[in-house]
């Protein structure tokens, strides 16, 4: 099926420079989101203790605040609506450390005048934890780019692997910045969905890479803005119904999904969105930038042919006998 159809190639090239300029103005004020006002850690990071309410109305907000207050370790508590006007979250930076200690049972006391209602969930993660978790996703999102850096290497070349880098930090950036602006609660389903980001914008960059060497191999253009141009075009309408069918499903996830999911469903819409527009607009051109031959990889490429050649034809004289 093709979305496009052209006879000749989208000069997507002349473009870069702006496009480059976009983005790196993009991914410098997503930067200085998260280095100003930081990342809004959930209990998986930060540690603490959640609670989710469920009232068979809508949940009186202020009355349950002034029976939480009443408690020391609920002072600082924050209580907010999740996803319905009938159901609430209780968040508060301590978590007992009792075993024989119920805070399903001391909230359902404390809240007993407020309404009929009922717990539904009681999360409590430690701060150690909490850090420990913190560390061992931020370890995971490097080891993560390490291996996609050796594998586009050995696939490719270098130049390839480090645009293909370039654009996932280019795309995780735009991501993290958005979590911030938004006020996403960062955890484990939002580090769950970065480096879902990173698989699903490699698998597009890793697509539009194909295309240009095979490009490089067929198109006689010297040009590699020229070859990069044609490639792209080609692969434009794969690349467009891709990313479309799954942005519309995980929408429908974010719309029908509830708010336990929202933040997931949410960051992986802004990848979608930037992982097309980086494989296209960003690992592309900085081929260019980093001067990558065509001359040169056809001279490679030529050589690795005729030794195959020479294997080939020393692999016939030996089955022959001649030799």
């Amino acid at each position: 099926m093709e979305l496009f159809k052209y006879k000749e190639p989208i000069k997507l090239m002349s473009k870069s420079r702006r496009f480059g300029v976009l983005s790196m103005i993009v991914v410098l004020l997503s930067l200085s989101l998260v280095i100003v006002k930081g990342f809004n850690f959930g209990i998986d990071f930060a540690g603490g203790t959640l609670i989710q309410v469920q009232y068979k109305g809508d949940a009186p907000l202020k009355e349950i605040r002034k029976k939480l207050s009443q408690e020391e370790k609920y002072k600082q508590a924050s209580v907010t609506y999740f996803g319905s006007d009938d159901e609430i979250v209780i968040k508060t930076k301590s978590s007992s450390k009792a075993v024989n200690q119920d805070i399903g049972d001391e909230v359902r006391n404390l809240l007993k005048d407020t309404g009929s209602f009922e717990i539904r969930r009681v999360d409590m993660v430690g701060p150690k934890i909490g850090s420990e978790l913190k560390e061992k996703g931020l370890t995971a999102m490097l080891l993560a780019i390490i291996g996609i850096l050796i594998y586009v290497s050995f696939r490719f070349e270098w130049r390839f692997a480090l645009a293909s880098v370039m654009a996932l930090i280019h795309d995780v950036s735009i991501a993290m910045g958005a979590i911030v602006l938004f006020n996403i609660e960062v955890n484990l389903d939002i580090l769950a969905a970065l480096l879902t980001i990173l698989g699903y914008s490699l698998n597009d960059t890793i697509i539009v890479f194909d295309r240009i060497r095979e490009g490089i191999r067929t198109i006689k253009d010297p040009d590699l803005s020229g070859i990069i141009d044609e490639s792209v075009t080609r692969t434009l309408s794969r690349t467009t119904l891709t990313s479309l069918t799954t942005f519309l499903v995980v929408l429908t996830l974010y719309i029908f999904g509830g708010e336990i999911i929202r933040g997931f469903s949410f960051t992986l819409l802004i990848g979608i969105i930037v992982g097309t527009y980086s494989s296209i607009f960003v690992a592309s051109p900085i081929l260019l930038w980093l001067g990558f031959s065509v001359k040169g990889f056809r001279e490679k490429e030529a050589i690795k042919l005729k030794r195959e050649k020479d294997k080939e034809k020393m692999r016939a004289m030996y089955e022959q006998g001649t030799i």
